[in-house]
């Protein structure tokens, strides 16, 4: 799939590694929906990109929020092709922990967002990308990129909620990409390592700098530039469906 010729929906757009992917995508030549519960900072979005993004107040995990923003990309752009979905929370808690049991409402507000809001924005955007029609040279009806961790993986001690929420989005890529083949829609999974996000600046230097020397080569973190580039390979590279690819510098997350 060509990016100029594409609309992108990107939830988590306004801020981390969804901004990263809205500025890559608008670089492109490609139309972007921004749907997040914040508004973006509009002093990183060119002036001359003001007519092809739009942005609208979306909760992934609700039905009617997550439809407003899949029509205002048919309203404002007439097509829907690209998915990124990059929103997502983090909660750390134990399940025994000293204050108690781990909460059941911190579980299942991680796995609303994290894993149903995935799931919602995929079943909507499904319908309006094969509306949409293929776009030629190939032909294809629509790409949708999740995003996992590799806390899916290597989760570590308080983030059973979080490893949860991430590995049930690794466990439906396959699955989905098999149903969704019959209407030429791929789906693939990132699972970031540990990215320089804002989350991450805002802790101490000595701490950032600790978190970089654990990752083998290259030694440092993740750039959010570097996991929209993968988003657009992925775009671009017709023959990538129904995988999870770790993004994370090789490491592998102690249980602590």
């Amino acid at each position: 799939m060509k990016l100029p010729d594409s609309v992108f929906l990107v939830t988590g757009g306004s801020s981390g590694l969804g901004a990263a992917v809205v500025r890559m995508a608008l670089a492109a030549g490609a139309r972007v929906v921004i749907a997040d519960l914040a508004e973006p900072e509009e002093s990183d979005l060119l002036p001359e990109w003001k007519e092809r993004w739009a942005y609208v107040h979306t909760d992934v995990a609700q039905e009617a929020s997550a439809t407003a923003a899949v029509q205002i990309a048919i309203g404002r752009f007439h097509r829907l092709d690209v998915l990124v979905n990059s929103a997502g929370i983090a909660r750390a808690e134990k399940i025994h922990g000293k204050e108690g049991p781990h909460r059941l409402s911190v579980f299942a507000k991680t796995i609303e967002v994290n894993l149903i809001g995935s799931f919602n924005m995929m079943r909507l955007a499904v319908p309006a990308f094969v509306a949409s029609g293929a776009l030629p040279d190939p032909p294809s009806k629509g790409v949708i990129i999740n995003t996992a961790s590799i806390a899916a993986f290597d989760g570590q001690i308080g983030q059973t909620a979080y490893a949860a929420s991430k590995g049930g989005i690794v466990a439906m890529t396959l699955p989905a990409a098999r149903e969704l083949a019959r209407d030429q829609v791929r789906v693939m999974t990132i699972a970031p390592g540990i990215f320089e996000t804002p989350m991450l600046k805002g802790m101490p230097q000595d701490v950032q700098d600790a978190l970089a020397a654990g990752i083998p080569h290259p030694s440092r973190l993740g750039m959010p530039s570097e996991y929209a580039e993968l988003v657009r390979h992925i775009v671009e590279n017709e023959y990538l469906n129904g995988e999870v690819i770790r993004l994370d510098g090789a490491i592998r997350l102690a249980p602590r």
